[in-house]
């Protein structure tokens, strides 16, 4: 009786470490990545996408010394538009989550 209570228990315990661990796997809702810098934009501007449990946001901050022209880039679909963003402003461009994938920013 109390080999079979251990066992359950190990299992238990088990089973609990194994979700905990696979609840922090990135592409859970809400997940936060950063990437590196992708597409044509320069390596100054900073890119990351944050994933939800409907849609997925592209982000592309400039921290540049000068404004120029960013747009962020989606694969398999449209991309955002492009904005004029000013040293230390950020743009967003907010798609359905599916087989689109973020490609980061380029220069427009």
């Amino acid at each position: 009786m109390r080999t079979a209570l251990r066992t359950r228990a190990a299992l238990t315990a088990t089973t609990v470490t194994l979700f905990l661990g696979l609840a922090g796997l990135p592409g859970q809702a809400s997940a936060s990545t950063t990437a590196a810098p992708m597409g044509n934009a320069p390596t100054c501007v900073t890119v990351w996408e944050n994933v939800g449990t409907i849609t997925k946001t592209g982000y592309a901050r400039n921290d540049c010394d000068y404004t120029m022209g960013l747009k962020i880039v989606w694969a398999h679909g449209t991309d955002g538009s492009c904005h004029s963003v000013r040293p230390g402003g950020t743009i967003s461009s907010k798609v359905p989550r599916g087989v689109r994938t973020f490609d980061g920013a380029n220069r427009c």
